[in-house]
This record gives structure tokens, C-alpha cells and sequence, in this order.
């Protein structure tokens, strides 16, 4: 069985790789992305055949279409979250990229096609409850991520209406989680600026706590179980993928030595806001509005449809992490390499780059 996977080199591409490779069902494995590994890479992106391609480029889908012909599905992963400043360009690979992929995946008949989504897509719901696969997907408002996220969901809607004979999965995974992305989630969401190396004492002293500030995660090989069981199961519709425990300042407190401070979730939002807007973080105001109201997750469907269960709870998979900041761990992918010693990193803010705040993904 051949896969094509579509933005293979991140953190939740690394990990399908992995799976896919790992045992015998799947007996090729196509790999696109817009920067390719190294070629010393090794595991697993040396089993790959690799190609190169920016899937919001003008004229993607043709070559999209050549790529994916006679493959038994395509895993859509390609996404992009920084240069947060710049959201034309983030659009045209979450919307535009999204939207080739689809069209290049019917036109080239492929009866599969399982697409990234997130927990992100929902509207504001619970966090005193749990919601299933049924909750809107209409998004959070003035969180540009969870706006992308909704208008993926709504051209999958489309793609099935138009055409019925496509299987379309969606996953809607919570925080995913691994050592080897520790690097990468650093420069996406902390910055260059952040003393990192402290982590290596496993305490985080203060953590911004609150009845809403209550989110769900999970390591990032269980996700990846998920669209190997999807495929082999030939399912179809959204699965919700979390683990336990719910993380929250309690949770994470108590395994870090840290003390939940009670905050605001504006108080927050304002100091995000100020920090992004000076460009002395990455992350935009909207991630905590996110975090406050994105609802938690049911992971029944996948239990039952799928036999699906997480291996590594989600406290265990954020301490591997933390300690993977810690040591500023990497891989052999460009969005996974690892992180820059302090002396680079003050010598790319001397010449007036801040490391991570225009890298795309």
C-alpha cells in the first residue's frame, strides 16, 4: 500500500513516517515537503522517496496530482504557523495548499485523503465536559489558527458533498507532543529570547491558572497510530485524538515544582498582544484566546471505530517536552533542527533577526 505524505518533515509528519515505516502494511511511502531532510538524515526519512514542493505555489496541484497517482491515500499534514505577522502568506499554505491538495487528490483518483485538523476547529465550548465529533467546527473567534482551522473543515465539507466517492478523515488532534519537536515548538510559540536551559532544573515556578485555562494534549506517536489505524480501517468523518490527564496549572504544577497563579485570561491576551506587536515573542494574542475557549474532547469515536488508545498520557508526553526545550533537541528535518546556542541566537538578534519569527513551516 502506497501513502503520500503531505508536509512530512514537521512534527506530526515525522512521527506518520515513523509509523508508517515500522511495520509491513504499508510498503511505500511518498514524502512532500518544501524543504527537504538532509541527506544524511538517516531514520526514518532515509525509507522516504522525497519531493520537494510548496503546496500553495502557483501551479501545486498539477504537480500534486502527478505525485499522488496510484497512492492508496493522502495524509494531508502541511501547515503553517509562523511568520504570524505576515497572514497572506500563512494563508496560501493552510487554504490555498489545502484546497490543491483536495483537487489534486480527486483528480488523480485517490480513494483517501486524511487532513490535519485540530481541537482548534471547534467553536467555544466546555471545559467541564466533554464534547464529540458533533460540536461545531466553526471556530474560535480572533484566533487566526482556529479561523484557518474552520475554513479547512468547511472545503472538507464541500469535497464531500461534490464527490462521495472520496473517504475523507479528519483529525482533530489536541496539543501533539515529542522530544524531537522540542526545538521547533520553541521557535514557534517562545522565541529566541527565553532562557530555555533553566527547564533543565524541572521546575516551572509559575503557572497562569484558571477555570479556563484548561487544555488537552497528546504524544505525538499516538496521533500518528491514529491516521495508521484510519487508513487500515478505511474509516471516513472526524476523530477526536486526547489523552489524560487535562492539563492545567494544577496538573502541571504538581509535577514541576510550579505554583498556580490565578489570571485572567485578558490579562494574558493583553500581555501576548503587547509582546507580539513589539516582536519580542511569536505568538499571537489569539492562542490564548484559543486556549480559553476551545472545549474538551471526547475520544470515544476512535476508542470504538478505530481501537484506538494513547500509549503516553498527556502529562508524560509535555515533561518529554519540557526536557526536550531543555536540551534545545532537534532532528534531522529543517522545521525540526535543532536549537541554536546562545551565542548564535545573540548574534542573529546583533544583526537584527530574531531566529524563528520569519522561518516558515
Amino acid at each position: 500500500m502506497r501513502v503520500v505524505v503531505v508536509g512530512a518533515t514537521g512534527n506530526i509528519g515525522t512521527a506518520v513516517l515513523r509509523r508508517l515505516l515500522d511495520g509491513e502494511e504499508f510498503d511505500q511511502v511518498t514524502g512532500v515537503a518544501r524543504r527537504l531532510p538532509r541527506e544524511d538524515a538517516g531514520p526514518p526519512y532515509d525509507r522516504v522517496q522525497w519531493h520537494a514542493l510548496d503546496v500553495g505555489a502557483p501551479g501545486a496541484t498539477a504537480e500534486l496530482t502527478s505525485l499522488f497517482a496510484g497512492a492508496a491515500a493522502v495524509v494531508h499534514l502541511a501547515w503553517q504557523i509562523q511568520p504570524s505577522h505576515d497572514r497572506a502568506r500563512i494563508r496560501q499554505t493552510n487554504i490555498t495548499g489545502t484546497a490543491n491538495v483536495a483537487a489534486a487528490t480527486v483528480a488523480a483518483s485517490v480513494p483517501m485523503l486524511l487532513a490535519a485538523s485540530s481541537v482548534g476547529a471547534y467553536a467555544p465550548g466546555p471545559k467541564d465536559d466533554r464534547v464529540d465529533e458533533d460540536w461545531p467546527v466553526t471556530g474560535v473567534p480572533g484566533s487566526t489558527y482556529s479561523e484557518d482551522k474552520a475554513e479547512v473543515e468547511a472545503l472538507l465539507d464541500v469535497l464531500e458533498q461534490e464527490h462521495p466517492q472520496l473517504r475523507v478523515v479528519r483529525v482533530r488532534n489536541g496539543l501533539a507532543f515529542q522530544r524531537c519537536a522540542a526545538a521547533e515548538i520553541a521557535r514557534l510559540f517562545i522565541g529566541p529570547l527565553a532562557p530555555l536551559s533553566l527547564l533543565r532544573h524541572g521546575r516551572i515556578p509559575l503557572l497562569p491558572g484558571g477555570k479556563s485555562l484548561r487544555v488537552q494534549a497528546v504524544h505525538t506517536d499516538d496521533v500518528a497510530e491514529a491516521y495508521a489505524r484510519a487508513i487500515l480501517a478505511q474509516a471516513h468523518g472526524a476523530f477526536n485524538i486526547a489523552a489524560d490527564p487535562v492539563l492545567d496549572a494544577a496538573s502541571v504544577g504538581a509535577r514541576f515544582h510550579g505554583v498556580a497563579v490565578p489570571t485572567p485570561p485578558a490579562l494574558l491576551h493583553a500581555a501576548a498582544a503587547l509582546t507580539w506587536t513589539a516582536r519580542l515573542q511569536p505568538t499571537e494574542p489569539g492562542w490564548i484566546r484559543l486556549a480559553a475557549n476551545c472545549p474538551l474532547m471526547s475520544c470515544r469515536r476512535a476508542e470504538v471505530e478505530l481501537g484506538w488508545r494513547p500509549r503516553t498520557d498527556a502529562l508524560d508526553a509535555f515533561t518529554e517536552l519540557i526536557e526536550g526545550m531543555a536540551d534545545g533537541t532537534g532532528d534531522g528535518s529543517p522545521p525540526l533542527r535543532s536549537r541554536p546556542s546562545a551565542t548564535a541566537r545573540l548574534l542573529a538578534m546583533a544583526g537584527g533577526r530574531l531566529p524563528g519569527h520569519g522561518d516558515p513551516y
